[in-house]
């Protein structure tokens, strides 16, 4: 955080100090009690503290709050500043604070990809440019703050995740962040318990449109049917597509798997380049181009990124390709699982299993609410139009993908499991050299982690 006094802070909210010293400097900030981890920080609540021993080791601790505490109620190391309304106040603290720097901002959001997309901006940036980032996948609305804090005065370039978890989630992201470049990678169907319908998702994500700068960037897949469905019609700034059509202004051809990544010919302004980016999939390839095309709005040219890109690091457990046990090839892509995710997973598994015995293991899906049956026959229906020769569901709500494959007509042998010790010994003796195996489900499914760690031997690179 780049630091500002108590002095300076009580005059950009329109507080009353009533206690400490206003020449103390904030370095940090919260909303939360469990944010506050340091000395120096800004806490901002409504809320009485009652356990100020728990907090003696934070000092000196600035509280902005609209409680009224009692004469001599708060311990001396405390400074207070008294505001009318804490919500207000808080707010006006986070748009003086990103205010003070004038740098791109990427935000990004979609179904899938995102956070792929993300850490390929971030390593391309960070060969030249000093950038912050959301870390990993840690995306939540209670992150947000500290994000943006971490925007400093040696900061060049900032790139955000904006996930959607409810209705208004982007546009409250937008208020931190205030986004010069927006990114939506694609849209499947996620999230449905709190946004209700498909339609209802499809505009929580196209709120990206309305947070991005006037002037700023949006970058669209344009071959996503839902982002389609996204009202640009308001937009002022400049649109990019990105994809395989000849409209695109970063246009992909000669897409094909290449030892460990895909290899394209990138069409951009009438030139055509070599690209290689490590990861499997064609869904990758359109992470790429988003990558690609936001970072050449902030002056990258093609030839470096596509140089930075070749070194890019593959996520964790998205996608990745290892020797599996019997010398089988395993294919881990346990980070999530929604349609959209499940469908590019698919397609890799038939384009790496060419010749081989194609298993795909697949759990549950969460945050559907009423809609969970039926986007769990909608995957199905996915696994009924692969290239599947076994499917092996874990899970209660999974059987109903094995079972709407079956009704569809799907001819390949079908498990349906709840207990994964059961399930490894039962591909113990039946997977060998020339079997591959998908297992896809995500992060907080704990029995699909484990399997995959006993599937696994050593990462194994493939080659044309």
């Amino acid at each position: 955080m780049k630091p500002l006094s108590v002095k300076k802070l009580t005059a950009i909210i329109a507080g009353k100090m009533e206690q400490g010293i206003d020449e103390v400097l904030i370095q940090y900030g919260a909303y939360r009690l469990k944010q506050v981890k340091n000395p120096n920080t800004a806490f901002f609540t409504s809320r009485r503290i009652i356990d100020w021993k728990s907090l003696e080791g934070f000092s000196p601790l600035v509280l902005v709050t609209d409680w009224s505490y009692r004469q001599n109620e708060l311990p001396k190391h405390v400074i207070l500043i008294k505001v009318a309304n804490v919500e207000d106040a808080y707010w006006k603290f986070v748009h003086f604070y990103r205010s003070q720097f004038n740098i791109p901002v990427i935000a990004i959001t979609g179904t899938s990809g995102k956070t792929t997309t993300k850490e390929m901006i971030k390593h391309i940036l960070s060969a030249k440019k000093k950038v912050t980032a959301t870390t990993q996948s840690s995306n939540s609305r209670t992150a947000h703050l500290q994000y943006l804090l971490n925007i400093e005065d040696e900061t060049e370039a900032a790139v955000f995740e904006t996930a959607v978890g409810s209705p208004g989630d982007v546009s409250s992201a937008g208020e931190y962040f205030k986004p010069t470049i927006g990114i939506i990678t694609n849209i499947g169907a996620h999230h449905l318990d709190y946004c209700k319908t498909l339609e209802g998702y499809i505009q929580a994500k196209g709120e990206m449109v309305n947070i991005i700068h006037p002037s700023g960037t949006l970058i669209l897949n344009a071959e996503d049917v839902n982002t389609k469905k996204v009202d640009v019609s308001k937009f002022r700034g400049t649109i990019i597509t990105v994809g395989k059509h000849a409209s695109c202004e970063f246009r992909a051809s000669h897409i094909r798997y290449y030892q460990h990544g895909m290899r394209f010919t990138l069409h951009h302004k009438n030139k055509t380049y070599d690209i290689f980016v490590p990861g499997f999939g064609e869904h990758q390839v359109y992470n790429a181009l988003a990558a690609l095309a936001a970072v050449y709005e902030l002056g990258v040219t093609i030839p470096e990124a596509a140089k930075q890109l070749q070194s890019f690091r593959q996520m964790r457990m998205q996608l990745q390709l290892f020797e599996g046990i019997n010398k089988s090839m395993v294919l881990d892509d346990t980070w999530s699982i929604t349609t959209t995710s499940l469908e590019a997973a698919l397609k890799v598994l038939s384009s790496l299993g060419d010749g081989k015995k194609r298993i795909a293991i697949i759990g549950a899906m969460t945050d559907l609410g009423s809609w969970s049956d039926k986007i769990h026959e909608q995957a199905g229906e996915l696994i009924h139009r692969s290239r599947v020769d076994v499917l092996i569901t874990i899970g209660e709500q999974a059987r109903l993908i094995a079972d709407h494959a079956v009704k569809l007509g799907f001819k390949g042998t079908v498990y349906k499991n709840n207990n994964s010790t059961l399930l490894y010994r039962l591909l113990r003796d039946k997977i060998d050299e020339n079997t591959i195996v998908l297992i896809k489900g995500d992060m907080y499914s704990k029995h699909m982690f484990e399997l995959a760690e006993k599937l696994k031997i050593k990462p194994f690179f493939h080659a044309d």
